[in-house]
């Protein structure tokens, strides 16, 4: 027999030989609990024992409070008092831009700039939504010019489409 081969045989018989674990009470000698194990049943339990702590500590990290103690989690009660804060903070500033606007046609009034009879704090809020100013875009020269080629290019294959199909005629 190869070396390799005694050595296979005999981890083998080392990890399945049954080995007597005892416990003793030292004053009397007398056995308390004995237990028959192999090797190898030693490594199997050990080895589940880990598995199964492993599992329930990530277990009890994740779907309890104790998850927020780890950095990168946060509460859920803080995730929701921070939309609703946002929230908050979006109208005051939407409010405060109305006033704004208020106060300046107010001012204008007083300063004679503006009639008396055109203000009116629903006009003014009408006015004051924001909209996009009216873009007039036009086309650059390359533009134009790109757009020229394509559509010369497409009129010659359009002719080309229908060369083929009188030919086929």
């Amino acid at each position: 027999m190869s070396d390799k081969r005694l050595k296979k045989e005999q981890l083998k018989k080392q990890l399945f030989t049954k080995n007597r674990l005892v416990i003793l009470n030292e004053d009397t000698f007398e056995e308390i609990f004995s237990l028959k194990l192999t090797l190898m049943n030693v490594f199997v339990v050990a080895s589940i024992g880990a598995i199964l702590i492993i599992t329930v500590t990530t277990f009890i990290i994740a779907f309890t409070p104790l998850r927020e103690y780890i950095p990168g989690y946060t509460s859920t009660k803080l995730k929701k008092d921070a939309t609703e804060l946002a929230l908050k903070s979006d109208s005051l500033e939407f409010a405060i831009k109305k006033n704004e606007i208020y106060l300046q046609s107010i001012q204008k009034v007083l300063n004679g700039n503006l009639q008396y009879a055109k203000v009116n704090k629903d006009s003014i809020l009408a006015i004051s939504v924001d909209t996009l100013p009216d873009l007039q875009l036009t086309a650059t020269e390359s533009e134009l010019k790109l757009r020229k080629e394509v559509t010369d290019e497409e009129k010659k294959a359009k002719e080309n489409r229908e060369k083929k199909i009188e030919k086929r005629k």
